[in-house]
């Protein structure tokens, strides 16, 4: 299976397994930037996929330690290969398990950031991939957005901060979510195209326990003139004005 694995260079010596299965995009990029951990967290990603996440993070912000969390063996073994590769296995910790089920797994009310990019669409709507991990990994067949709430909620410390991405349609949902989970949304940024588009994306963070408050940041916007890369896409994926964004 290792075999069928394709590598990304991420810099700095550090490398990700990627699969048809398992792979990643712009939002992941947009999340991990979002989230921007600091030194000392202790870090869970929900839904960690090929690891993404947890090694954006670890490059760019250094956290005392990042567990990786999915239900799909394939998606961990290609972290944990990740880790391996990269020499990260004192810092990066993959584990394969249901986000629903963590007790006895990780340690409750202890965690200082949760992640997720979570499945988008409802089970039952959109359109069905034939491919079983794609399956799971865009809709809410193993967990819905009150399932990765509740979790992160267990996780998280008082004053702890979780940060997710979503599709606007579903803006009524996370937050009303949050809330029942006793994640008091705090920050919420919109992501779109252009300045002439819709939001495609939005990026909302909630910290337990907190007193109401929101705000609400200036939209991000994916492309600049000409339909170049923006130059805060251009910051986050941490190019020279030579390179192309690849997503």
């Amino acid at each position: 299976m290792i075999d069928s694995f394709t590598t990304e260079q991420l810099g700095d010596g550090l490398v990700l397994h990627v699969s048809p299965e398992h792979r990643f995009g712009t939002d992941a990029f947009l999340l991990a930037h979002f989230a921007a951990a600091r030194h000392r967290d202790l870090v869970a990603d929900l839904g960690t996929g090929c690891g993404i996440i947890p090694m954006i993070l670890y490059k760019k912000y250094r956290p005392s330690h990042i567990w990786g969390i999915d239900i799909q063996p394939q998606a961990i073994q290609q972290f944990s290969q990740s880790v391996m590769d990269s020499k990260l296995d004192k810092v990066l910790q993959p584990l394969c398990a249901d986000l629903r089920s963590l007790k006895g797994l990780l340690p409750f009310d202890s965690f200082d950031l949760v992640t997720c990019n979570p499945p988008y669409e409802t089970a039952g709507s959109g359109f069905l991939s034939a491919n079983p991990a794609h399956q799971i990994a865009r809709h809410e067949l193993c967990c819905t957005i009150e399932d990765v709430c509740q979790t992160a909620s267990q996780l998280l410390k008082t004053g702890g901060r979780f940060c997710l991405c979503h599709r606007p349609g579903r803006l009524t949902d996370v937050l009303t979510a949050m809330r029942r989970h006793r994640l008091e949304p705090k920050r919420l940024r919109f992501v779109a195209k252009d300045e002439h588009s819709a939001p495609w994306l939005f990026l909302a963070e909630g910290k337990k326990d907190a007193k109401p408050s929101l705000e609400v940041m200036p939209t991000l916007f994916i492309s600049g003139q000409k339909g170049a890369p923006s130059a805060e896409l251009r910051e986050i994926y941490g190019l020279d004005s030579g390179k192309d964004v690849t997503t």
